[in-house]
């Protein structure tokens, strides 16, 4: 495993030595993923330095690797024709991703530079919503068409694919309209006698993609079906490129990543994308954080209101204000649990609107049964801390129902949400956050109020 930080000090200390023949052979025999890893941690003049003396095939290989800002800034100061050398040798949808990444102005001067051809199909690309089949999938497609036999296929094989270094991963039958017609593994043409016809091997049962499905729905079908490519067709069953497994590995990791953000009340949109929240511009990460918390912060000064309510139980008993943020982190945490399986099991397609009914009772369950146990622990040690049995009872059932009510919440919110037509992973962490806080808090007062009332009364 790369040792980022060695790598780092040793290509920093070969560029203030200015030992270009070094840096150069130390540069060249890294990974280009490496490279990825190690030059965010380089200064600018250090990056362009290095970017300089990668060898070009390495250099193109480095810009997949690299996020976006790192893109457009590289990019950005280097040599425009070679700039643009760069992107003509970059795949079709990685160039129209760093294309996509610069301003109007600069995206249309590279594409004045670059190949004709390879022009209009970036231009193509960019048409398209980047989050939907279109922006992501590539225009290199394998076809054939079904009148010919394996030995045909092999050979326009072997001249597409040195002549346009395009993917290998199966062979697309279409005919004459280019309408998608069959499907090849190359395992199965390879086993095929060669004087066979296509139309009598080929797959017709094909799994397919809409120009304009999008990105969530892309991941599902590769996670379902597992192929390494799938095709993308349009309204009319024309063949228009291919999607394949490690742009849909890219998608996997995307939507994981606003699932994340997302569940913590973090906006993505409106921080532009993820890299902004944690790198690009400051404003935009506060923008994308603070519309929630200005909603718990309402939730938490009903919350307030609650105890507020309370004072006189308070101030007759004050030990209870000790076991509030023991009641409030146990039922904060289990209604968290409860809302996360919910959400994650929702986006899987595990748990459907059909079956929520059954999902609430068995929360309901499993948080009564937690409730009870961690409920019998705390009024245990209370009895013993305070020698009051009564209180420690008190405090323990006010602890079970507390955590099952949370277990309740967070598994009926991300539902209500989902009715509501609301992302259930964008609100459902402050909703949960304040809703406990607020019964929760009801609750205990309620309880050691009755309490109070008893003794009084006896």
């Amino acid at each position: 495993m790369l040792n980022i930080q060695n790598s780092v000090d040793r290509i920093r200390e070969l560029v203030a030595e200015n030992n270009i023949e070094s840096l150069k052979t130390e540069l060249n025999g890294y990974h280009s993923a490496d490279l990825a890893d190690i030059f965010p941690d380089l200064g600018t003049s250090e990056r362009i330095e290095c970017f300089n003396l990668i060898d070009e095939d390495k250099s193109v290989e480095l810009l997949e690797y690299l996020p976006p800002q790192l893109q457009v800034e590289i990019l950005g100061d280097i040599d425009a024709v070679k700039a643009s050398e760069l992107i003509s040798k970059l795949p079709h949808d990685d160039a129209a991703d760093v294309l996509g990444e610069l301003e109007d102005d600069e995206s249309a001067e590279y594409l004045e530079k670059l190949p004709q051809k390879f022009s209009s199909e970036v231009r193509e690309l960019l048409k398209y919503d980047e989050s939907t089949a279109g922006g992501i999938m590539t225009p290199l497609v394998l076809t054939v068409n079904a009148d010919m036999d394996v030995e045909g296929v092999l050979s326009t094989i072997r001249i597409k694919a040195e002549k346009e270094n395009m993917d290998l991963y199966y062979v697309y039958v279409v005919d004459s309209q280019n309408h998608l017609v069959g499907v090849l593994s190359l395992r199965n043409l390879l086993t095929s006698p060669i004087h066979k016809n296509i139309k009598d091997i080929m797959q017709k049962d094909i799994v397919k993609l809409h120009i304009d499905d999008y990105q969530d729905y892309i991941a599902d079908v590769f996670m379902k079906y597992q192929f390494n490519a799938l095709p993308v067709v349009d309204m009319y069953n024309h063949l228009k490129g291919i999607v394949t497994w490690d742009d849909a590995q890219d998608i996997v990791e995307e939507e994981t990543t606003d699932e994340i953000y997302t569940s913590s009340g973090i906006i993505v949109d409106l921080a532009g994308d993820d890299e902004d929240i944690l790198s690009g511009n400051i404003f935009n990460s506060i923008k994308a954080r603070t519309p929630w918390l200005f909603i718990t912060l309402v939730g938490e000064f009903i919350a307030v209101t609650v105890a507020n309510h309370f004072t006189a139980t308070v101030d007759a008993l004050p030990i209870i204000a000790v076991f509030m943020p023991l009641l409030a982190g146990l039922g904060g945490n289990i209604g968290t649990q409860s809302i996360t399986l919910m959400v994650r099991g929702l986006s899987t397609g595990q748990i459907t609107l059909r079956s929520q009914f059954k999902q609430i009772a068995r929360e309901s369950a499993v948080g009564l049964l937690i409730g009870v146990f961690f409920g019998f622990i705390v009024a245990v040690v209370t009895m013993g801390w305070q020698h009051n049995i009564a209180f420690g009872i008190i405090v323990g059932v006010a602890m079970a129902l507390n955590m099952m009510i949370a277990a309740i919440i967070g598994a009926m919110t991300p539902f209500i949400l989902k009715r509501l037509k609301i992302d259930p992973a964008v609100a459902s962490g402050p909703v949960i956050a304040t809703s406990i806080d607020v019964i929760g808090l009801f609750v205990y007062f309620s309880l050691v109020t009755f309490y109070l009332i008893k003794i009084m009364a006896s």
